[in-house]
């Protein structure tokens, strides 16, 4: 599924997963994927996007891990009912894998937690796996 969705301590992430064939190229084992991500803040507390955590499996299953501090250099605060969307993508070797991963949160009471990503499919249109 090019699509995900997953709910942590009220903290709703939406993702969706495309194919940008301008910035592939195929006889070079080079494919894009553009994905965009809606974090909801449904809790009744302030929380703030920290951190990212990627896992990243390739048609060869190959793993790639991704860490880094906030989402395209943004570090989002979201009050109770406001999202935050972005995009950004995600380049392989085959013409299909798999996403997942984590959020990490901190409410304003300072304790922090991780928000689940689940599973989508980055796939280039009419593949067969």
């Amino acid at each position: 599924m090019p699509t995900s969705e997953a709910v942590t301590r009220g903290i709703r992430i939406h993702a969706e997963s495309g194919y940008a064939p301008e910035r592939s190229n195929p006889a070079r084992r080079q494919w894009f994927f553009p994905y965009t991500i809606t974090i909801t803040n449904e809790s009744d507390v302030t929380v703030q996007l920290l951190a990212r955590h990627w896992i990243i499996t390739d048609g060869d299953n190959r793993v790639e891990e991704v860490h880094g501090p906030g989402v395209v250099g943004e570090q989002p605060v979201l009050r109770a009912g406001e999202s935050h969307t972005y995009t950004s993508g995600c380049p392989l070797g085959t013409p299909f894998g798999m996403m997942k991963g984590s959020y990490r949160m901190v409410t304003e009471g300072g304790e922090r937690f991780d928000a689940t990503v689940a599973p989508f499919a980055l796939s280039e249109p009419y593949t067969v796996h």
